[in-house]
């Protein structure tokens, strides 16, 4: 029956997530008042993730460090720069700047390893990009935030940091070593039945940090359908970009698809969370309409993808 509710709720995210971020807004009151759960409610979502992952990624760290090294910079180095020169021509707003450039420079996605098998990607090394980013978030996230935020707002990156450990960091590592300790025991256990309450969780975060934005989007305004434009523009771009550096990078289809995918998928949950806790109300914006297509698009691209290797497997190595 779980295993059966979660299909479903994979199936449907690309409609509940933006139902979610309605009823949040609706109901902004009751959200404003449960924004403390938000970060136990994340710290589950990444323990029952991290369940079915394992230490399998360390191997292609030996045996793929350029690989994951050209998914970090462009994770956090080209991503950042693009988004900010994007946002910064079509703004001049510091406070949507730093919401577009958290957007962007977030950690890949856990989901990414789910459309990574759909298509046939390199499963190990997708592991190794999303461990490795993971356990650098903590100290790559202030970095860059600090860069770009200057002097602009107050930022206590002490606290940003260690949020970030205890939502992201221990709750990983506790999944993983689980998941060595049991040899992969736990993950058809509990990790399975967990699962749908994980993605239940993910449409309560957007639900009660929706709120956040509500009086922004109550108003319509073309500032406000630019802003879900950029978004829009930005997530595309990212998928795209990865496609063609990874088409004239390497030659193994199962790479590319891989670098697509943890390039393009960000986990936008913390960003929510880091955006509500940290800046104003409007520097969520950028962060939360993001969820809106993160789904719809990791589907489009995997389509593309399954062309992709159709045309040029002949190359893979």
């Amino acid at each position: 029956m779980l295993n059966s509710l979660n299909k479903h709720l994979q199936k449907l995210m690309p409609i509940l997530t933006p139902l979610s971020l309605v009823i949040g807004i609706l109901l902004e009151d009751i959200g404003g008042q449960l924004l403390f759960l938000v970060p136990w409610i994340f710290a589950f979502m990444t323990f029952s993730g991290s369940l079915s992952m394992n230490f399998e990624g360390v191997k292609s760290i030996k045996k793929y460090p350029g690989t994951i090294l050209i998914a970090i910079a462009f994770l956090h180095i080209l991503m950042p720069i693009w988004a900010y020169l994007v946002s910064t021509i079509i703004f001049h707003d510091d406070l949507l700047t730093i919401g577009f450039v958290l957007a962007v420079a977030l950690p890949t996605g856990i989901t990414s390893f789910i459309w990574v098998s759909i298509c046939r990607g390199h499963l190990a090394l997708c592991l190794a990009i999303i461990l490795i980013d993971t356990l650098l978030s903590p100290l790559v996230i202030p970095a860059l935030l600090h860069v770009v935020v200057g002097q602009t707002i107050e930022m206590d990156t002490t606290a940003l940091i260690l949020d970030l450990l205890w939502m992201i960091v221990l709750p990983s590592i506790a999944g993983i070593l689980l998941n060595e300790w049991t040899k992969g025991g736990i993950e058809e256990s509990v990790g399975k039945k967990l699962a749908p309450f994980s993605k239940l969780s993910l449409f309560g975060i957007v639900m009660i940090n929706s709120s956040a934005i509500a009086p922004y989007v109550k108003n319509i305004t073309w500032e406000l359908v630019g802003v879900v434009l950029v978004v829009f523009a930005l997530a595309v771009s990212g998928y795209a970009l990865c496609l063609v550096l990874g088409h004239f990078i390497w030659k193994d289809t199962s790479i590319i698809t891989t670098f697509v995918f943890t390039g393009g998928m960000r986990n936008i949950a913390v960003g929510v969370v880091i955006a509500t806790t940290y800046f104003p109300a409007k520097t969520v914006m950028p962060v939360v309409f993001g969820m809106l297509f993160q789904q719809v698009l990791a589907s489009f691209f995997s389509q593309i993808m399954g062309k992709y290797r159709i045309k040029y497997a002949s190359n893979s190595g």
